[in-house]
């Protein structure tokens, strides 16, 4: 079984593995001519469990070819340009090539003396990300594993800079539409059931400031105490960006922490066109970005990043066989004394090989292009008597419904919504999302791959068509 150990004597092993697996992917990445088989779960389910997992097939392209039956064959394919469903990125090579480099090596980025140089690559990216931010001098951050953590430490560090043992008095303020992590969060940081104060959003989805700052004074009048205000760059059903400047005026004013979560809009950070949607986040105290999104990177690769780096302290703890508070006055950079995480991946090193490959403007470029796309898509929309659109896109979201020109009735609007889209999964031809919008179904676009285009868009608008009139069809001939 020691064949099997990577080391200096199985290297040759190792690369011949990698290899063939490499090129099964390749295979199927070449050949794949829509993003989903359809497979139901009842099909799927009894592969997996006639798999007895305590009898090894022990070659490896034997377990290749099971691999194929019951995952490769069936996955959900992020890279085709038919799959416009949720936050999923195809991601660039030279960040695969760092998964692959990171896999093997195997540090991890708790302490200098487990990854050493990958230590100073993630703090290098990380002032590289808070310079593109604007937070300054004093800014600093760390790599984690998703928004959802990103904005549970953020608020943790929030939380502690009240300075307020009364935790049932903190109130926290976000848009209607803001990401669900953000009650989540709250929940597990001990707040009250009543701490997370929703904010009405306008027409595009942004968060409305003449709103933030009537319960803001509220807030103050009935003896509570703002812990922080999250403004979303980038909302999960729409795109939209709240209105950053107007936000940090209030937060000044009033003295709260503001927090913008920018999981979806970091893109623009590296955008040559749109790099404006998005000031007023160098005011921000925390900010969240994921690179998983909308920096084209495999999942995971986030951060949390922090206008003041005295801050990070709330998430620090010393262990002495780990991180002993001496290192500190011996300079020794540990990340652990920043992060929720103890054990941590190297992360960080694909976005360095993407940045020493590609460049910034690479990515942003790639940004831009769904960016363009979704304004595209937003025209076909609203010049098509079938749809019902319901904002322009500020980054490459649209959400937008089947209206039937002979069915009045929004309930069965809803479920030929509703319908369209389970038969288009179930078909395999394209994958798209959906959300509610006033309690009503609606479909939603996610366009985060450059090679879709406009004629791709529109050839799915077509097949949802045709899925909701035949449900409405079969409905009508049902009803007599």
């Amino acid at each position: 079984m020691r064949s099997h150990l990577l080391n200096g004597l199985t290297a040759e092993h190792y690369r011949r593995s990698v290899t063939e697996g490499v090129e099964r992917v390749a295979a199927k990445l070449a050949t794949t001519d829509r993003p989903f088989t359809g497979v139901t779960v009842d099909a799927l389910s009894p592969r997996i469990d006639a798999i007895d997992l305590d009898r090894p097939l022990g070659d490896t392209g034997a377990v290749l070819d099971e691999l194929e039956d019951v995952y490769l064959r069936d996955a959900v394919y992020f890279h085709h340009p038919r799959y416009l469903a949720h936050l999923n990125c195809p991601v660039v090579i030279p960040a695969v090539l760092g998964e692959a480099v990171l896999s093997a090596v195997n540090s991890s980025l708790d302490t200098w003396d487990q990854s050493a140089g990958g230590t100073l690559i993630e703090r290098k990216l990380i002032d590289w990300t808070t310079a593109r931010i604007g937070l300054g001098e004093n800014a600093d951050g760390v790599f984690t594993s998703g928004g959802s953590q990103s904005n549970l430490q953020a608020l943790l560090l929030a939380r502690e800079e009240t300075k307020t043992d009364s935790l049932a008095r903190l109130r926290v303020f976000a848009s209607e539409v803001s990401h669900f992590s953000v009650r989540k969060s709250a929940k597990l940081l001990g707040l009250g059931p009543d701490a997370v104060v929703s904010v009405p959003v306008d027409h595009d989805k942004r968060m409305q400031t003449v709103a933030l700052a009537r319960e803001l004074e509220r807030c103050a009048q009935d003896g509570l105490v703002p812990m922080a205000v999250v403004a979303t760059a980038g909302t999960t059903d729409f795109g939209s960006v709240d209105p950053l400047p107007e936000i940090a005026e209030l937060c000044a004013q009033y003295g709260v922490w503001m927090h913008v979560d920018a999981a979806y809009g970091c893109g623009l950070l590296a955008s040559l066109k749109y790099r404006d949607r998005i000031d007023g986040i160098e005011r921000a105290d925390s900010v969240t970005v994921d690179y998983h999104k909308s920096f084209f990177q495999p999942v995971s690769s986030s951060a949390v990043l922090v206008r003041d780096a005295a801050t990070l302290r709330h998430a620090t703890y010393h262990a002495e066989y780990l991180n002993p508070r001496r290192m500190v006055q011996e300079r020794i950079p540990n990340q652990v004394d920043k992060s929720l995480q103890t054990t941590r991946r190297f992360d960080a090193l694909k976005l360095w090989l993407t940045l020493r490959t590609m460049g910034a403007d690479g990515i942003g470029e790639l940004f831009d292009e769904v960016c363009d796309l979704a304004q595209e898509g937003w025209r076909l929309l609203a010049a098509d008597p079938r749809y019902d659109v319901v904002v322009q896109p500020t980054l490459s979201t649209l959400v937008f419904r089947y209206i039937p020109a002979a069915v009045t009735d929004p309930a069965e609007i809803d479920r030929a919504n509703l319908y369209a889209r389970k038969a288009l999964f179930a078909s395999g031809d394209a994958v798209v999302a959906g959300t509610k919008v006033g309690g009503r179904h609606y479909l939603k676009f996610t366009l985060l791959n450059p090679e879709t285009r406009a004629a791709d868009i529109a050839a799915v608008l077509d097949l949802i068509a045709g899925h909701a009139e035949q449900y409405l069809g079969e409905s009508l001939d049902r009803a007599s």
